[in-house]
């Protein structure tokens, strides 16, 4: 592991609460022991107390329905048989509604006591959809289910709601095992694989943790066994043929030495990576690396430590889209013995703290590295570390470095980072002058340097007049040198070329740049070294952190500087024309709720005719875009994309740009819920839509139905917005919405 690896500081993540809890009670002896968890738990964050029941009604009436025929004769008169419905729909009704409400005073009995305010719902239907479709209704965070019901038996390890309800939650999910243990005993045991998921159960876990006083042991599973086993099989199946193109022996030995330490290494950097998370917060941990098949040396771990409460990501690192439940979360829910905790919550760290115990160098590529400015070195290396390991690359070799910089930075940019390397290794950039090759400046050149009040405008004229003097051979700047720069028209118009970057000609206190917090990535800082040196780059350089300040950005990218130098071509525009025609003032813009509106309003809205831009697509935008899944997702993707690239300006569509719109999507989606009843066939109609999108879909399907005076959203409803989208080509269907003016 490379021992050169420097990393900035890094903002410690927030511990995670939870804000709003639903209980599901029906009394058993799981459900009791969950109402007291729950009620703790609300106690430690004064978090929202929702406790749930669901009672099924139709289901006994279509049951007593279907059981008429077996009533004796006296009972089956019509009269008679109406009245036996009556009475028995009469009795059913009430009488499971006051089994309901006792439930629910239990619960509210005990979390009085601990002066937490319950809320109480009664739900009527099949009891797993009812209490799926109220823990997915987006007012909730955690979810408090016992494994077993009222229908448990001996043998019952857990119960079919149980089972359903966590394949189906979008949020933690916390499942009781233990009625007569609480979960705040301790220990608590997490297990990470390196996903997201894990990471974040890792933070809940320490949130727990410092909250109940509890041991937090760490652990993480990897099988080198499968692959011995694997090929000793093929090997007994193989033809001498065969056997010799497939070189057993080669790949036997190949995985045996390579790829199972290779493994080893990898599932121990996890750990090293949730001690660092854990140092952070203060918490001392202790890590445990398994080996074997991992729910199997999972549970076994679990049954020598006895712990109260195992943490798991719902889904592993190798999961794919559309999974609902990862194979050994799924296995281990079922299996342990202890409360199980589904995490669904989500935490990357820092690519340099993950970095620092998963990734090394190659000599070759840390060769490269060296070649790179120092003043951009960090930053060049930290991006190519975020590309590595978005490839699930441990090893940087110097191949990766190239691919990296050709993929981050475009031919422009490369071009111009190049010419850095080049001065750099030169000494240009880093040569100290000695006292003979010294610059001096006579008295009346300084005096006249002094009344430019601009500080950047000075010290880039200084810099000017000292390299016409030392063009001339001479060792001194005189009024000469400094007055053919003051006299050139360019110059003399620095005022309106300063401002128009966003910086007033004469001097204040604010004139004086404050120390930036932003990170620059390698192809940005390439960028700006385009710009004229002196007061233009420093001026354009302010504009762009700006920009990136107002995005509410912490990074700035080739994107963002591009965007904020046209920002700073408008704003020199307006300057050369306000003495002409000053510009009428515009109404305050409201401010958009569509997911990615941020990403356009900046600039202004096309016409239009103008929404078919004339864009070039790079290869690699192209293969980003068909990760999106073909249809309606895809061409809705590619219109947002091309809008947004020409409200920017920009004439090239690259992966990092599709990529921001995506997860821009995404985030907009995850944002957006249900806040009209829908018809449950409604809903399946757009449950097959990708997560990224189903968000907005609600959002217009919504919006739609109350402009027509709907009440709630149906089959019907769908359709036809679906039909609507197909013939007018705009997503936004509100006729008041600017954006698709």
């Amino acid at each position: 592991m490379s021992s050169q690896a420097q990393t900035q500081p890094t903002q410690t993540a927030p511990l995670p609460e939870y804000r709003s809890i639903l209980l599901a009670v029906d009394s058993s002896d799981h459900a009791n022991r969950g109402t007291s968890e729950a009620v703790a738990l609300a106690s430690i964050w004064q978090s929202d107390l929702t406790a749930a029941h669901v009672y099924a009604a139709k289901l006994h009436d279509v049951r007593f329905r279907q059981m008429e025929g077996g009533l004796p004769e006296q009972f089956r008169e019509e009269q008679e048989l109406e009245r036996q419905r009556d009475v028995h729909d009469d009795l059913i009704t009430r009488g499971l509604s006051i089994i309901t409400d006792s439930y629910l005073d239990q619960a509210e009995r005990e979390s009085r006591e601990q002066n937490i305010e319950l809320r109480r719902r009664s739900l009527e239907g099949k009891n797993y959809r009812e209490l799926v479709n109220e823990t997915n209704s987006g007012n909730y965070d955690l979810l408090v289910i016992g494994a077993l019901g009222l229908g448990a038996v001996k043998s019952s390890r857990l119960g079919t709601v149980c089972q359903r309800v966590s394949r189906r939650s979008e949020i933690d999910t916390l499942v009781i095992k233990e009625p007569q243990r609480s979960i705040a005993n301790g220990p608590i045991v997490v297990a990470v694989d390196g996903s997201a998921k894990s990471y974040g159960g890792l933070l809940t876990a320490l949130s727990l943790a410092q909250q109940w006083q509890v041991p937090v042991k760490v652990i993480s599973a990897f099988d080198p066994y499968y692959h011995y086993v694997a090929f000793n099989r093929i090997a007994g199946v193989l033809s001498e043929e065969a056997g010799k193109v497939f070189r057993f022996q080669e790949q036997e030995k190949l995985h045996e030495e390579i790829i199972d330490s290779g493994l080893a290494k990898i599932y121990q950097g996890h750990l090293d990576v949730a001690k660092q998370v854990a140092a952070d917060q203060g918490v001392e941990i202790e890590t445990t690396l398994l080996d074997g098949k991992p729910n199997d040396v999972i549970d076994r771990y679990l049954k020598r430590e006895k712990p109260s409460l195992l943490i798991i990501g719902k889904l592993g690192i190798h999961a794919d889209e559309g999974l609902d439940i990862g194979g050994n979360a799924e296995a281990l829910l079922n299996d342990c013995d202890c409360a199980i905790l589904l995490s669904q919550r989500e935490y990357q760290p820092p690519v340099e703290k993950i970095a620092a115990v998963t990734t090394s160098w190659t000599h070759e590529a840390e060769t490269r590295m060296n070649r790179v400015p120092s003043f951009v070195r960090n930053m060049a290396r930290m991006a190519i570390l975020r590309y590595a390991q978005e490839r699930g690359h441990t090893v940087i070799t110097e191949s990766i470095v190239e691919e990296a910089t050709a993929q981050l930075m475009p031919g422009h940019a490369e071009d111009a980072m190049t010419e850095i390397v080049e001065a750099y290794d030169k000494g240009e950039l880093k040569r100290k002058l000695n006292a003979e090759e010294a610059i001096r400046w006579n008295d009346d050149a300084k005096a006249l340097l002094l009344t430019i009040d601009n500080l950047s405008l000075r010290g880039n004229l200084s810099m000017r007049a000292e390299k016409k003097a030392r063009s001339e051979g001479k060792r001194q700047v005189t009024i000469h040198h400094l007055q053919t720069f003051l006299d050139d028209p360019s110059q003399h118009s620095s005022g309106a070329a300063s401002s128009a970057y966003g910086h007033p000609p004469s001097t204040t206190q604010a004139d004086e740049a404050a120390p930036s917090n932003l990170h620059w990535q390698a192809a940005a800082l390439a960028r700006l070294m385009r710009v004229p040196e002196g007061f233009m780059r420093d001026a354009a350089k302010q504009r762009i952190e700006d920009y990136a300040r107002a995005q509410g950005l912490s990074e700035v990218s080739l994107q963002t500087a591009e965007a904020g130098l046209a920002e700073a071509r408008k704003a020199m525009e307006a300057q050369m024309q306000g003495d002409k025609q000053p510009a009428a003032s515009l109404p305050e813009k409201k401010k958009s709720a569509c997911p990615f509106a941020h990403l356009a309003q900046p600039a202004k809205p096309i016409k239009q005719e103008e929404k078919k831009p004339n864009l070039n697509w790079s290869d690699q935008a192209q293969q980003s875009m068909n990760s999106v899944p073909a249809g309606f997702c895809r061409e809705m993707t590619v219109r947002a994309a091309e809008t947004i690239a020409t409200q920017r300006g920009l004439e090239q569509i690259d992966s990092d740009f599709i990529q921001q719109v995506i997860t821009t999507f995404k985030q907009g989606s995850s944002q957006v819920s249900e806040s009209m009843p829908w018809d449950e066939t409604a809903r399946e109609r757009i449950a097959r839509a990708p997560n990224m999108v189903r968000g907005m879909l609600v959002q217009e399907i919504e919006g739609w139905a109350r402009r027509e005076g709907h009440e709630r959203v149906d089959t019907r409803a769908v359709n036809a917005v679906k039909q609507v989208w197909t013939e007018r080509g705009v997503f936004h269907l509100d006729p008041n919405d600017s954006r698709n003016q």
